[in-house]
């Protein structure tokens, strides 16, 4: 259970840029960077959901789940800039907390906070008009079975969109030794479940051979692994608490050779389940 919060305010108001500023990304430029840096769990949620929430068709009104959801920035975030409700799906952070940020953020009448695991989730079928998932769907959907379970709670016709850090290639044999090397906070970036980070050709077979799915889009970005460095850089400078330390040094040796982010995005078909 987190403890008592007392967030910065949501919106940066000043004219000037500041820590979490960047010409690609104006709707994320316009949020506090405290409240971000203070609520991240992932690298660039901000950043990467305007990048996804911009490459899909979001309507106001829509019916939209988050899935991994994490302190909820991301559902803040789609509700308050495309109009949507958004349901803030999350197994590892309590309801109650998430539901407080979502007041303080002025959104508790369009996001929802739902504690379920990602196989046992509580929603009727074809119940959402889209579903949306960073820095999330690697830990559950990698499971040649999944999309098929998951694709039931789309309507006919909604998107299912994904950004997942990922890998430009795979290297030939073992792990690169800067990756599993201890950095100067003392810990190590790679851990065991980064076995799920795959290449975008991966993701493309396996959501390319589902007859109630089809793939519109799936890359990985050029510079994803500079882009990701910069956020790194951003968050190593700032001084408050950090759930996870900034894996600056391990990002700065791969030099976006091998990681970098995998955008995907598909739609439900009118297969009959």
């Amino acid at each position: 259970m987190e403890r008592k919060m007392d967030l910065p305010p949501l919106i940066w108001e000043g004219d000037e840029p500041h820590q979490l500023s960047h010409s690609d990304f104006p709707k994320s430029s316009r949020y506090h960077p405290e409240w971000v840096f203070r609520c991240q769990m992932g690298p660039n949620v901000l950043w990467l959901s305007e990048l996804l929430a911009d490459a899909m068709d979001l309507r106001p009104g829509m019916r939209v789940l988050d899935m991994g959801c994490g302190r909820a920035l991301s559902s803040i975030f789609l509700a308050k800039e495309f109009g949507v409700e958004v349901y803030a799906n999350d197994l590892w952070i309590d309801p109650s907390d998430n539901y407080r940020r979502i007041k303080a953020a002025g959104m508790e009448d369009q996001v929802i906070p739902i504690k379920a695991e990602a196989h046992s989730l509580p929603y009727a079928e074809e119940f959402f008009d889209a579903a949306f998932s960073v820095d999330a769907y690697h830990y559950f959907g990698t499971d040649q079975i999944y999309l098929g379970y998951f694709a039931r709670f789309l309507k006919i016709g909604a998107q299912l969109g994904i950004v997942v850090p990922g890998l430009h290639q795979r290297w030939s044999e073992t792990v690169p030794s800067y990756f599993t090397q201890e950095q100067s906070h003392g810990g190590v970036f790679w851990a065991w479940d980064m076995a799920s980070f795959q290449t975008a050709a991966w993701w493309r077979e396996l959501w390319s051979q589902y007859p109630f799915f089809r793939l519109q889009r799936c890359e990985a970005l050029p510079q994803g692994g500079e882009l990701w460095l910069e956020w790194e850089r951003r968050f190593a400078s700032y001084p408050g608490d950090k759930l996870f330390p900034a894996d600056v040094e391990a990002l700065e040796a791969d030099q976006n050779r091998f990681l970098t982010f995998v955008l995907a995005i598909g739609q439900r078909t009118d297969y009959a389940f």
